[in-house]
């Protein structure tokens, strides 16, 4: 089995675009297909400016491609970006079970709930 390891730039890359909800509203909205970046801002209370820097964080980060038709910047979001995310955060979350299943059997090994054993001075 190969799995590919996503490097922790650019999960940070990732992470950091998908933090914004506008960002995740822009992915969302380019899956379907091409959308121009002006179609994009009628949408959003925020300068065409704002959106476009919104789309240029996305797609630095590979999860949307800008593509130019004649006047026109159009965004398309790309599927397997998203697939390197969702395998990012499933490594992360494996790592992690992995380390709380570990806790918890140290945890369970812990002497506390059971009976007392006489250490040196006690009497028995």
């Amino acid at each position: 089995m190969v799995v590919d390891r996503v490097s922790d730039d650019t999960v940070d890359r990732l992470l950091h675009a998908l933090a914004d909800s506008t960002r995740r509203d822009i992915v969302r909205r380019s899956v379907g297909g091409e959308l121009s970046v002006s179609r994009l801002a009628e949408g959003y209370a925020m300068s065409f400016a704002a959106v476009q820097k919104h789309v240029a964080v996305l797609a630095r980060a590979g999860l949307v491609a800008k593509v130019r038709r004649g006047r026109e910047s159009l965004v398309v979001a790309d599927p397997e970006a998203l697939a390197r995310a969702r395998r990012a955060l499933d490594a992360l979350d494996a790592e992690w079970r992995g380390r709380v299943g570990r806790m918890s059997g140290l945890l369970a090994r812990v002497p506390g709930d059971e009976e007392e054993t006489p250490t040196r001075g006690q009497k028995q």
